[in-house]
């Protein structure tokens, strides 16, 4: 909302460096650099994420549900906080949801140790 409203003479002149490419806006947009720990992180919990959402819509598979949900939101949070790029952000974000969606109602039918520890 700011970039449309500002002049057209006061928006600072852009420096290039040989080694950046210029940010498109899109949502695929990088820095041209490689970020391995943040996209093994990106995917780990995509995974449990999608793991955890999956098996909360069985109430007998509580136990696997909470922990993926639980250690996808951990490895997500890990991954919010050292992400560089956009695009890590928002794959991070989707596994977080999709974790947190799990942990909750895996917590709901029988929790971390439902049935397991008495």
């Amino acid at each position: 909302m700011a970039q449309t409203a500002r002049p057209a003479g006061s928006r600072p002149a852009h420096r290039r460096t040989s080694d950046a490419r210029p940010a498109t806006g899109s949502l695929f947009a990088t820095d041209g650099r490689p970020h391995p720990l943040q996209e093994v992180l990106m995917a780990v919990t995509g995974v449990l994420g999608v793991l955890a959402f999956v098996t909360a819509m069985f109430h007998s598979l509580h136990l696997i549900s909470s922990w993926a949900g639980l250690i996808g939101i951990l490895t997500g949070a890990y991954g919010q906080y050292i992400s560089r790029t956009t695009w890590q952000r928002f794959g991070l974000i989707m596994g977080l949801g999709a974790s947190a969606v799990g942990f909750f109602l895996g917590m709901a039918n029988g929790g971390l140790f439902g049935g397991v520890v008495t």
